[in-house]
């Protein structure tokens, strides 16, 4: 179940890494923590898909 705590917040970025179409790590921060982390997933798994986008959809705000 989750919290209003944890919930993510609308500025917020969800960091993916990808392998085929299976996701092998998520990570959410704020934008720049979430860049970091982006690059350095990237740097890590160079032949993966690293994917950077809204944690929040305009969907959930409603």
């Amino acid at each position: 179940m989750t919290t209003l705590a944890e919930r993510p917040l609308p500025t917020d970025r969800w960091v993916r890494v990808w392998f085929g179409e299976h996701v092998i790590a998520e990570y959410t921060a704020e934008p720049e923590t979430a860049i970091r982390y982006q690059a350095a997933m990237t740097r890590r798994f160079a032949s993966l898909r690293v994917t950077i986008e809204p944690a929040v959809s305009d969907a959930d705000l409603s």
